[in-house]
């Protein structure tokens, strides 16, 4: 499932042109990719963008993040992300399905939906786990956590395990805390930062496999 066509860049300099293939990717998600809470810089699109920069890749984002929104709003609005120049799709949608408690079935559907809208438009796509707290029972989390590991053997799509694997490493939720922002939900910007340096290498595999 590769994009064929690659959006040409040129860079001029010292009056020769060259040109280089960029790979625009898409970033669908929540506050967690729209970037709550902090200046634009600081937002997950913007750091991810730095970090990929900084690796070499050329490649542009495009924040497709929209705080609030849940599984059923990255379905309904994802046919007008996939426009023609997306060769790839960053997926990481679900936060919002577990503060209100959908029924791990409605999550899946949806996000089954945009899997197979990318599939149907040539996009490569990385799917973002996420996890639920014990506190929601046993029998919800099987069912949640689930979903995604089983999409991407599904559909062959690249796969992270959880969006918060940054903050998560060292197993401390106490020294997770410090990286938050006061609401406890987002992060904050020192945050964003452990959060691309662990998605960052799942991102860059998307882009080299989208150039194949």
């Amino acid at each position: 499932m590769l994009r064929k066509v690659l959006m040409p860049v040129v860079f001029v300099c010292c009056g020769f042109a060259a040109t280089a293939e960029q790979v625009v990717i898409a970033a669908l998600g929540d506050s967690l990719t729209q970037g709550y809470g902090l200046p634009e810089q600081d937002g997950f699109v913007p750091q991810l963008d730095r970090w990929l920069q900084a690796q070499g890749a050329e490649v542009r984002l495009i924040n497709a993040g929209v705080s609030g929104d849940t599984t059923a709003g990255g379905a309904a609005r994802v046919d007008w992300t996939l426009t023609p120049d997306v060769d790839a799709m960053i997926v990481a949608l679900g936060g919002n399905d577990l503060l209100r408690g959908i029924d791990p079935a409605v999550s899946r559907t949806n996000l089954e939906a945009i899997v197979q809208a990318a599939e149907a438009s040539g996009v490569d796509v990385l799917l973002v786990g996420m996890q639920v707290p014990g506190n929601y029972g046993a029998e919800y989390k099987v069912a949640f956590d689930a979903i995604y590991p089983d999409l991407a053997a599904a559909y062959g799509t690249a796969y992270a395990p959880s969006f918060f694997t940054g903050l998560t490493a060292e197993g401390d939720p106490d020294a997770a805390r410090r990286y938050m922002q006061p609401d406890g939900i987002h992060p904050n910007a020192e945050g964003v930062t452990l959060i691309v340096e662990s998605l960052g290498p799942y991102v860059l595999e998307l882009v080299n496999a989208t150039q194949k």
